[in-house]
């Protein structure tokens, strides 16, 4: 474990295994560089594996916020990009996984694959009754943020996106941990919510050459997997497949799914 400067960033970053292939683990919002480690406990003799704690996560710096959405978007990714280095398997969970869109669109040359794991990019949904009840749930959240009751929005967040995990069932720390950096959520509502990158702009998607793993669980929520079906068909080389019995936070609760769904992907 070493903590270093990662395109102008203090950023802690994490590896693993000793395979011939190199992977990049991106973990989700509110998350940190060890929620893989039981995925990559999995995978130690067949990947050379770096995962970071996203700006704002775990161990490294925290973001004050200049820019929006899109600069701490466009950061994670460069921060991604020269942890890569060169062709590398890119893996992502949830906003990871935009990150991981945005590195292959901005740096191709270091993408050899990608894996996403439910990127919420809810916005590829734009004029259609889920899009639109999922505008309704986050303007309910962001009035909680507002009237600066953190842990209620922490637990609305929590069993809208995960219901397999409820928020009376987490640890008190767990709870605290999320309340304390809930506002991320908000912050990249831009990005998921609205497209405020680009991502979406006609022929990106299309221009994406590397092969696609398209990653869900099936109790996951609606809004999900309608997005991962909106991504799917925009996607060239996209294929997907289904976590049995898994929520949005597979990673975590399917690690052995997981990890050989990644490894059957890679051939490794």
């Amino acid at each position: 474990m070493t903590l270093q400067t990662v395109a102008g960033f203090p950023t802690h970053v994490e590896t693993a295994g000793r395979g011939v292939r190199r992977a990049l683990f991106i973990h989700c919002t509110l998350a940190r560089a060890g929620a893989w480690s039981r995925v990559q406990a999995e995978l130690l003799g067949k990947l050379a594996m770096t995962a970071f704690d996203r700006p704002g996560h775990g161990q490294s710096a925290g973001w004050a916020g200049e820019g929006g959405a899109v600069a701490l978007l466009d950061l994670t990714a460069r921060i991604a990009a020269e942890l890569a280095g060169k062709p590398t398997d890119i893996v992502g969970h949830s906003f990871g996984a935009i990150v991981g869109l945005r590195l292959a669109m901005t740096r191709p040359d270091l993408v050899r694959s990608l894996t996403l794991i439910e990127p919420p990019l809810v916005a590829a949904l734009r004029e259609t009754p889920a899009h639109a009840a999922h505008a309704a749930f986050r303007a309910d959240f962001e009035a909680a943020l507002a009237e600066g009751d953190r842990m209620r929005a922490a637990a609305m967040f929590n069993d809208a996106m995960n219901p397999e995990t409820p928020w009376s069932g987490l640890p008190e720390a767990a709870r605290e941990g999320m309340a304390r950096r809930i506002d991320l959520i908000a912050v990249e509502n831009p990005v998921t919510m609205d497209d405020a990158a680009g991502l979406l702009a006609p022929g990106r998607l299309e221009a994406i050459k590397a092969p696609v793993l398209l990653m869900q669980g099936t109790l996951s929520p609606p809004v999900l997997t309608e997005t991962m079906q909106a991504l799917a068909l925009r996607l060239p080389k996209a294929r997907r497949v289904l976590v049995g019995g898994a929520g949005h936070m597979a990673p975590l609760t399917h690690p052995v799914n997981v990890a050989g769904e990644i490894a059957a992907f890679l051939k490794v």
